[in-house]
C-alpha cells in the first residue's frame, strides 16, 4: 500500500467518524423540524379560536345592547303612559301592567345575557393567552433548530446542547398552553 492510499484511507475513516458523531445532531434537527411544524399549526388554530371567541363575545354584547335599548324604550313608554290621561282607565292599567311585565322579564334576561357575554370575554382572554404561549413555543423551537444546525457547520457540540435547551423551553411553553384554565 502506498503512502497516499494510506493517507486517503485515514482521511476517509476520520470523515466517517465525524459523520457518525453528527448523526444524533441531524436526527435532533429532524425531530425539531417536525415539532416546529406541529407547533405552527397549533399556533394558527389558537389564534383562530381567539378570533372566533371574540366575534362571539361581540355578538353577545350586541344582543345585550339591543335588549337594553328595548327595555329602556319600554320603560319610557310606561312612564309616558303614566303621565298621559287616557279615556279608558282600564285600558291604561292593562297596558301599564303589560309594560311592567316586559320590564321584569327583560331585567332578568339582561342579567343573563351580560353574564354570558362576560364569560365569553374570559374565554377570549384564555384563548389569547394560550396563543401567546404557543407563539413563544414556536419561536423557541425555531431558535433551537437553528442553533442545533450550527453544530453541523462548526462541528462543536456545545451548539447542539444549547439548541436542545431552547427546544426544551419551547416544548415546556407548548405544554403549558394546554394547562391554562
Amino acid at each position: 500500500m502506498e503512502a497516499h492510499e494510506a493517507h486517503e484511507l485515514r482521511e476517509h475513516a476520520e470523515h466517517g467518524a465525524h459523520e457518525a458523531a453528527l448523526r444524533p445532531v441531524a436526527f435532533t434537527m429532524s425531530v425539531l423540524a417536525v415539532v416546529v411544524a406541529v407547533t405552527t399549526v397549533m399556533s394558527h388554530r389558537a389564534h383562530t379560536q381567539a378570533v372566533l371567541d371574540q366575534n362571539k363575545a361581540t355578538d353577545e354584547w350586541n344582543f345585550y345592547q339591543a335588549h337594553k335599548i328595548r327595555a329602556n324604550d319600554t320603560e319610557l313608554a310606561a312612564d309616558l303612559l303614566g303621565t298621559v290621561a287616557l279615556d279608558g282607565k282600564d285600558a291604561a292599567a292593562k297596558l301599564a301592567k303589560t309594560y311592567a311585565d316586559h320590564e321584569k322579564k327583560w331585567d332578568s334576561e339582561l342579567k343573563e345575557e351580560q353574564a354570558q357575554a362576560e364569560a365569553t370575554e374570559r374565554k377570549v382572554a384564555q384563548a389569547e393567552a394560550r396563543a401567546a404561549r404557543v407563539d413563544l413555543a414556536e419561536a423557541l423551537l425555531e431558535i433551537g433548530l437553528v442553533i442545533t444546525s450550527v453544530t453541523l457547520l462548526t462541528k462543536t457540540r456545545i451548539y447542539w446542547y444549547l439548541g436542545l435547551v431552547f427546544a426544551a423551553g419551547g416544548i415546556v411553553s407548548a405544554a403549558s398552553a394546554f394547562l391554562l384554565k
